[in-house]
C-alpha cells in the first residue's frame, strides 16, 4: 500500500468521525449548557485599555467595578473582596472581538496543557501562524503568515524580549512558556505600537515576574487586587500573603524533563514574584531516516541527532503600590545550551552556550485629573551573549571550540499617556499617545582571524532609534468604533561592511580582492498610519476592517552581514544600500464570542514595495571565497544574500468551536480551523519558506474539571518553492489527543489548594514532518510520535 493511499485512508478516517459528531445529536441527553468563556485580559494590542476582550462573569483585574473618579481622593481603604467568579471550563475558544484586527490568545491553562520548549512550538499550530523549528524544542521563532524574524517583535511584559533570535534561525528565544502566563498574537495595525520591525505582528507573553497587583489570602484563592478603573489604589495595609505554583511535565518523545516553581508573596503596600525552571532533554525520536538527499550517514538509531537540549532560568522581581498607582522592576537570567541537528551540526557536535541577564521596570500612574486617564511606562535592558561551539577539524576532537560568538547589549523604554476620553458630538474620542526609544549593540566577532577584512559576521555595529505614536479610539455608538494610529520614527545604524570585488560577490572570489572594513552610517525615517472600524452585528457577530501603511527600516544583519554563519551553513551577505520597505495591507475579519457557536474569519492581502529578503543563491562559500553554482567543486556553506524585491501576500485564516450538546454532564463538541498564504513577487515567482495550506478539526467533551479532545492538522505539500535552493516540501498529517483533568483541593498534608494533570500524545500517527519554512527542512525531521504528562499545583 503506498503512503499517498495510506494517507488518504487516515483523512477519511478522520473525516468519517467528524461527519458521524456532527450527525448524532441523539446522543445529546438534554439542552446544553451556556458556555462559560475564560476571563482573558489582552494588554498588547493598543495602549488604549479597555475592559477584557471576552465576555466572562469575571471582572477585568484592572477593570473592577469602583466609584467613579473625583477630585478629592478616595480614603486609604482597601476595597472589598469581589465575588468568587465562576470558574471557566478547560478548552473553550477564546475569539477576541473588542480589537480592530485578529488577535489569539493562548491562557494560561492552554500553555499548561500544550508545553513546548520555544513560543515557535507553542504556537506552531494555531490559525496563520507557524514555528521556525530549526532546533525543534530548542530555537522556534513564530512566523506570522509567512513572515519571520525581522517583521515579528517579540515582547515580554510590554519590553523587547532581548536576545539574538531575529539574527539567526538556530538562535533560541528567551521567552520560556514553562515561565510564561499568557501569550498574544497581534496582527494589523495594532503593531504600530511597539515599531516598524513588528509588520507583521507582535507576538507578546505575560506573566507575573513585576507584580501589577497585592496578592491577598482573605479572598477565595488565587484572587488578587489591581488598579480599579476609576479609582486610585487603595494603600491601607493587608495581611501577609504568600502563595506557590508547581509546574512539571515529562515527555516521551526526547525523554525530556521540566520543573518549576513560582512563588508570590505580599502585603501592606508591596508585592513580590520569584520563580525558577529548567528543563533538559535528549536527542529526540524521529519517524524515519531525516537526510533526504544524504543516504550515506550512520543509521540514527530513530533519534534526529544532535538535537539534545538543556535550559534553565530564575527571576526576583516586586512591585510598591502607592496613591493611584504602582513601580515594579524585576531581574531574569535566561540559560540554555542546545545542539544544532542537520548533518553540519551533527558532523561538527555543533551547540550553542547561551546566557541572558535582563532587567525590566514598569509602572502605572492614575492621576486624579480631569484630562489623563493613566501613564504607564515600560524600560528594560540586556546583555545577551552566546558561543556557537563545534568542531573546527572532523578528524581531530582536539579542535573543538568556540566557532563563533554573539552579543547583544540592548536598552529600550517606552512611555504611553492615555487621555480621558471627551465627547466631539459625532463620537466619544479616546486617544493615547507614546514615545519610544532605544540603543542596540550588536558583536559577532570572529575567533579564527580578528585581523581578517571579513571580522565576523558584521562586526560590531551599533542602531538608535526614537519614535512617537498615537492612537485614536472613535465611539460612534454602543455597535460603532473607529480607530485612527500614527506612528514616525527615526533609526541610525552604523557599522562596517567590506568592499567586494566584483560588489556581486557571487563567482570565483579571490580572498585577496577583498577590501578593507567600510564604516557606514546609515539614517531612515520610516513613518505609519492605521485606520480601523469595528460593527456590532445582529446574532453576536463582529464585524472589522482596517487598512494601513507602513514603513520599515532595514536591520543590522540585512545591511551589514558579511561572512560564514556556522551554525547555519550559510556565507551571509548584506547590502548596505537596501533602502526603506513599505507595506500597504487591507484585513477585512469577521468573528463571533458568544454562544454554542464561537469562530472567527479573517482576510488579508498586503503589497510589499521593497521587501527585503534573504536569498540563497546557489553558490557555495568557505570563509573567505565563494564558487559559482556549475562548479564542480562546491564549497560546505550555501551562499545568502540580502535583496530587495516588490512581493504580494495574500491569505485567510479561519477557526471555530461549535457545542453540539450535552452528553453525561458535559458539552461535546466539533472544532475546525483553515489557513493559506500565498506570496509571490511581482514577477510571479515564489517568496521563498513559506507555509503550506493547513487544514484541520476534531471533537471535544468538557465539563467543569474534565478537558479530551482529539484533533487531526492536514498540512499539504508545499510546491511553490522558490527558483534557486529550495525543495518541495510533502504534506503531512499531525494527529493530536489530549485528556486533562482539573480541580480543586480540599485540606491536605501538601497544603494544595488546585491541581491540573494531564496526557497529550503528540504525532500519534508517527508521520515524518518536515516544516517547509525551515532552512534545514531536507535534514531535520520535526518529532515522531510521544507522550507528554504534566500535573501543576497551587498552593
Amino acid at each position: 500500500m503506498t503512503s499517498r493511499l495510506r494517507r488518504a485512508q487516515r483523512l477519511s478516517g478522520a473525516s468519517l468521525l467528524l461527519l458521524g459528531a456532527a450527525a448524532t445529536p441523539a446522543l445529546a441527553q438534554e439542552k446544553p449548557a451556556a458556555t462559560e468563556l475564560p476571563a482573558v485580559t489582552v494588554t498588547a494590542p493598543s495602549p488604549i485599555q479597555r475592559r477584557a476582550v471576552v465576555p466572562s462573569r469575571t471582572p477585568s483585574r484592572v477593570a473592577r467595578a469602583a466609584p467613579a473618579r473625583h477630585r478629592e481622593r478616595a480614603p486609604e481603604a482597601a476595597p472589598p473582596a469581589p465575588p468568587p467568579p465562576a470558574a471557566p471550563q478547560q478548552g473553550v475558544l477564546p475569539i477576541v472581538t473588542n480589537q480592530f484586527a485578529t488577535v489569539t490568545v493562548v491562557p494560561n491553562e492552554e500553555i499548561r496543557r500544550e508545553g513546548g520548549g520555544q513560543l515557535g512550538d507553542l504556537l506552531f499550530s494555531k490559525p496563520g501562524i507557524t514555528g521556525s523549528s530549526f532546533a525543534p524544542g530548542a530555537s522556534s521563532r513564530p512566523i506570522i503568515r509567512g513572515l519571520d524574524v525581522n517583521r515579528v517583535g517579540i515582547v515580554e511584559n510590554g519590553t523587547n524580549s532581548g536576545g539574538a533570535s531575529d539574527l539567526g534561525e538556530d538562535h533560541f528565544v528567551p521567552v520560556d512558556p514553562l515561565a510564561t502566563n499568557q501569550v498574544e498574537v497581534v496582527r494589523g495595525p495594532a503593531a504600530l505600537r511597539y515599531g516598524s520591525t513588528s509588520i507583521g505582528g507582535v507576538v507578546s507573553a505575560t506573566n507575573n515576574r513585576i507584580p501589577d497587583a497585592v496578592p491577598t489570602c482573605d479572598a477565595p484563592p488565587f484572587q488578587t487586587y489591581g488598579l480599579p478603573a476609576k479609582a486610585p489604589l487603595a494603600t491601607a495595609a493587608t495581611s501577609p500573603c504568600v502563595t506557590a505554583e508547581t509546574r512539571s511535565a515529562f515527555s516521551s518523545v526526547d525523554r525530556g524533563v521540566e520543573s518549576g516553581v513560582l512563588l508570590d508573596t505580599g502585603g501592606g503596600n508591596y508585592a513580590f514574584h520569584a520563580d525558577v525552571y529548567g528543563r533538559n532533554t535528549t536527542d529526540y525520536g524521529i519517524p524515519s531516516y531525516p537526510y533526504l538527499f544524504d543516504q550515506t550517514r550512520p543509521i540514527t538509531n530513530g533519534r534526529q541527532p544532535n538535537s539534545a537540549t538543556r535550559s534553565d532560568g530564575a527571576s526576583i522581581g516586586g512591585s510598591y503600590f502607592f496613591q493611584g498607582g504602582y513601580i515594579g522592576a524585576a531581574i531574569t537570567q535566561n540559560d540554555s545550551l542546545y545542539h544544532i541537528p542537520g548533518i553540519d551540526g551533527a558532523d561538527h557536535n555543533t551547540r550553542i552556550d547561551a546566557h541572558q541577564t535582563k532587567i525590566n521596570v514598569k509602572g502605572e500612574y492614575r492621576p486624579d485629573a480631569a484630562a489623563i486617564d493613566a501613564v504607564r511606562f515600560w524600560a528594560g535592558a540586556t546583555d545577551y551573549r552566546h558561543n556557537e561551539i563545534g568542531l573546527a577539524d572532523l578528524a581531530d576532537p582536539t579542535s573543538d571550540g568556540v566557532r563563533q560568538t554573539f552579543t547583544n547589549k540592548e536598552q529600550e523604554i517606552r512611555t504611553e499617556v492615555q487621555l480621558m476620553p471627551f465627547n466631539a458630538r459625532l463620537a466619544e474620542v479616546t486617544t493615547a499617545f507614546g514615545v519610544q526609544a532605544g540603543h542596540q549593540e550588536l558583536t559577532a566577532p570572529s575567533p579564527d582571524d580578528p585581523g581578517s577584512p571579513l571580522n565576523g559576521l558584521w562586526d560590531p555595529n551599533q542602531n538608535n532609534r526614537v519614535a512617537g505614536y498615537v492612537f485614536n479610539e472613535l465611539k460612534f455608538s454602543e455597535t460603532t468604533r473607529a480607530q485612527i494610529a500614527g506612528r514616525i520614527e527615526h533609526v541610525s545604524l552604523s557599522g562596517t561592511t567590506p568592499a567586494f570585488i566584483p560588489p556581486v560577490f557571487d563567482v570565483n572570489v579571490d580572498p585577496a580582492s577583498i577590501g578593507p572594513a567600510t564604516s557606514r552610517n546609515l539614517h531612515f525615517t520610516p513613518k505609519s498610519a492605521s485606520i480601523g472600524l469595528l460593527q456590532n452585528l445582529p446574532w453576536g457577530l463582529v464585524a472589522s476592517v482596517t487598512g494601513q501603511y507602513v514603513e520599515r527600516a532595514p536591520k543590522p544583519a540585512e545591511l551589514f552581514s558579511r561572512g560564514a554563519h556556522d551554525a547555519t551553513a550559510t556565507f551571509d551577505i548584506g547590502n548596505p544600500d537596501l533602502g526603506i520597505e513599505t507595506a500597504k495591507s487591507i484585513e477585512v475579519g469577521l468573528r463571533r464570542a458568544t454562544g454554542p457557536f464561537r469562530f472567527e474569519l479573517t482576510g488579508y492581502y498586503t503589497r510589499f514595495n521593497g521587501f527585503i529578503f534573504r536569498r540563497l543563491t546557489g553558490n557555495t562559500c568557505d570563509e573567505a571565497a565563494c564558487v559559482d553554482i556549475a562548479n564542480p567543486d562546491q564549497l560546505e556553506l550555501q551562499q545568502a544574500r540580502y535583496s530587495q524585491r516588490d512581493a504580494i501576500f495574500r491569505g485567510g485564516e479561519f477557526q471555530s468551536q461549535f457545542d453540539v450538546g450535552a452528553f453525561h454532564g458535559g458539552i461535546w463538541g466539533i472544532e475546525n480551523q483553515f489557513d493559506v498564504v500565498r506570496a509571490t513577487f511581482t514577477d510571479g515567482t515564489n517568496v521563498p519558506r513559506i507555509p503550506p495550506l493547513r487544514i484541520g478539526g476534531g471533537v471535544f467533551w468538557r465539563d467543569d474539571n474534565w478537558l479530551m479532545r482529539v484533533n487531526l492538522l492536514h498540512a499539504f505539500a508545499q510546491n511553490n518553492v522558490a527558483v534557486i535552493a529550495e525543495t518541495p516540501t510533502p504534506g503531512y498529517n499531525l494527529l493530536k489527543a489530549e485528556v486533562s483533568y482539573k480541580t480543586k483541593l480540599g485540606p491536605n498534608p501538601f497544603g494544595a489548594r488546585e491541581m491540573t494533570a494531564g496526557i497529550v500524545g503528540n504525532n500519534l500517527l508517527n508521520e515524518s514532518i518536515r516544516n517547509s519554512v525551515s532552512y534545514t527542512k531536507d535534514q531535520v525531521l520535526m518529532p515522531g510520535i510521544g507522550v507528554r504528562a504534566f500535573a501543576n499545583f497551587k498552593f
